[in-house]
């Protein structure tokens, strides 16, 4: 994940933010982006409509809890958010980020706190820091691991899987030992 040089905008919630919340139940009928553009309306009805590429969601605790619907990630990534910052995920939510090539963080509570709402962010997450440019800030968090780096520079574990699958189809394979030729 290349970083945005001018950092993306902070758009900050609170705790428990759920996946109705994110893709909310009545619009799951809908196409992926018409879904999207529902997106977290309960708490801003903007949000949909003023998120741009390599913008911010900052939460608090329990980021993604509710049911296990990918629909609350892709909504995310349909829009452009280029990571998601909490103090904690639910499991599953935090698994469907990840594979769907979304950042999901971790920060200390007290660090979520300093971050304002339109601040701009930087977010290194290999390095395992997020900058705070608006108020020349830098919190930790996890370093996200080379394997799970690669994949979400690929868009997401089936994009990255697809791109192993054909480098592995492209290279010589030596003929079995002991088999006759």
């Amino acid at each position: 994940m290349s970083e945005p040089a001018q950092g993306g905008r902070a758009f900050v919630f609170g705790d428990d933010i759920d996946t109705d919340l994110l893709a909310p139940g009545a619009y799951m009928k809908s196409s992926p982006d018409e879904l999207a553009s529902h997106c977290l309306e309960a708490l801003d009805p903007d949000f949909a409509r003023t998120v741009r590429p390599g913008d911010v969601v900052v939460g608090g605790r329990n980021f993604g809890l509710g049911s296990s619907r990918e629909q609350a990630a892709v909504s995310l990534v349909r829009l452009g958010v280029s990571a998601v910052l909490a103090a904690s995920f639910a499991r599953i939510f935090w698994r469907n980020a990840m594979n769907l090539g979304l950042p999901a963080l971790t920060l200390e509570p007290a660090d979520l706190a300093r971050i304002g709402q339109g601040d701009r962010l930087a977010v290194a997450a290999e390095a395992g820091e997020v900058r705070n440019l608006t108020r020349g800030e830098v919190y930790a968090t996890a370093p996200v691991p080379p394997h799970l780096m690669a994949m979400i520079r690929d868009g997401g574990l089936i994009p990255h899987l697809k791109r192993r699958f054909a480098s592995a189809a492209k290279e010589p394979r030596a003929p079995a030992s002991g088999v006759a030729a």
